[in-house]
C-alpha cells in the first residue's frame, strides 16, 4: 500500500493547536480521503490520501 504526502506539519504545535487534523478535515470535507500520520523520524504530523502504486 501507498500513500500520496499532501501536507506536512511540525509536531510541535503550540497547546491545543492541531494543523494536520484541521488540514485533514478540510481535505474530507472536500472529498478526499485524507488521514493524519506521524512521521517519527522527522517529528512531524503528515496528511496523506491513499495513492497507487504508480505514483
Amino acid at each position: 500500500m501507498s500513500a500520496k504526502v499532501l501536507e506536512r506539519f511540525p509536531a510541535g504545535a503550540p497547546r491545543g493547536s492541531w494543523p494536520a487534523e484541521e488540514y485533514a478535515a478540510e481535505r474530507r470535507a472536500a472529498g478526499e480521503p485524507a488521514t493524519v500520520v506521524m512521521d517519527l523520524r522527522t517529528d512531524a504530523f503528515l496528511v496523506v490520501v491513499p495513492g497507487s502504486d504508480d505514483d
